[in-house]
């Protein structure tokens, strides 16, 4: 006598136990996907997109209430040709220089210091480096213009002691360049050197010691342990002020409120972003703006590769 198994008995038994594991791993390898996708759809709404449609409308003469005229590269061409343009290019790279490698250098001495100083109330001292981050910009501005007043400015009232005449920080270029990237260094230090020093932890201290005990100065087991072992840290702090640092914005914005976007009767601190949002959303030239906006872009990918390639280097130099 045959068993038959009937409809129901046949809907009812379970799959096979090769389809199951092939259904757990296609899940196991799709879960990780599943897991980053949110980051990756923001990016690309928030991100990408934005970035793309820049380089299209960079090649028209966009107006947003009027008329989109295809000009293919004559946007770059007419840039190139504007000592506006370069103008606030040499800005934004002075600007860059003078707050991004004093800020760096401080923060990994103080990070040095906060990690072997024998300090009371360490923690306290090493999460007070903080306060600048996350004091308001506009707070940030109104104090620094204050300490840089050409007539009351306490700066100046310094270098009266010593016989020097007054500096006017806002109306030279020098001068305003070095207020600016003194407010972006003193925001941004304590950031990094909280990143050095998280970096400086992980090394042991009987590495350290045992340096100690063979002779090494405090000098060379600073530069020979220390930074070395900073150095994907250092690499990554410098690609971030990098980046950072080129598309500075709030800061010369605020210290030129009497003549705004042009930061400056002859411009001595618009940088490119500042120079980009004038041109855009001053002069509705969106097209013109939309190619300053690529060129800054460009400018921060080929500085960001050569960073790379130096760590890179340095890293085989380590080895």
């Amino acid at each position: 006598m045959t068993d038959t198994l009937t409809p129901a008995r046949v809907a009812s038994s379970p799959p096979p136990r090769s389809v199951t594991r092939a259904a757990h791993r296609l899940r196991d390898r799709l879960a990780p996907y599943g897991y980053i996708a949110p980051f990756f759809v923001l990016f690309a709404v928030f991100g990408l997109f934005p970035l793309v449609f820049t380089f299209y409308v960079a090649l028209f003469d966009w107006n947003p209430i009027g008329d989109r005229t295809f000009v293919g590269v004559d946007n770059f061409t007419r840039m190139f040709a504007d000592p506006r343009f370069w103008n606030a290019a040499g800005n934004t790279v002075s600007i860059w220089v003078l707050s991004t490698v004093p800020q760096l250098l401080l923060a990994l001495l103080l990070a040095h210091v906060l990690n072997h100083a024998r300090l009371r109330f360490a923690l306290f001292f090493r999460m007070s480096v903080l306060v600048p981050y996350i004091t308001s910009v506009a707070a940030t501005a109104i104090v620094f213009a204050q300490l840089f007043d050409r007539d009351y400015g306490l700066l100046n009232w310094l270098m009266g002691l010593v016989g020097i005449e007054p500096v006017d920080f806002t109306q030279s270029t020098w001068g305003s360049h070095v207020l600016i990237a003194t407010m972006v260094a003193w925001r941004w230090f304590g950031y990094n050197t909280l990143l050095y020093l998280a970096s400086l932890q992980a090394i042991s201290r009987e590495v350290y010691e045992a340096a100690a005990i063979d002779g090494a100065t405090e000098w060379q087991r600073f530069r020979h342990i220390t930074v070395p072992a900073l150095r994907p840290i250092i690499i990554f702090t410098v690609v971030t002020s990098t980046i950072g640092g080129l598309q500075i914005f709030t800061e010369p914005l605020l210290m030129s409120r009497s003549t705004g976007l042009t930061c400056g009767a002859v411009r001595q601190c618009q940088t490119l972003t500042l120079f980009l949002y004038e041109q855009g959303f001053g002069q509705f030239e969106f097209g013109y703006g939309s190619a300053i906006g690529v060129a800054l872009f460009v400018m921060v990918v080929v500085i960001a590769a050569v960073n790379y390639l130096a760590s890179r280097r340095l890293r085989g130099e380590g080895r």
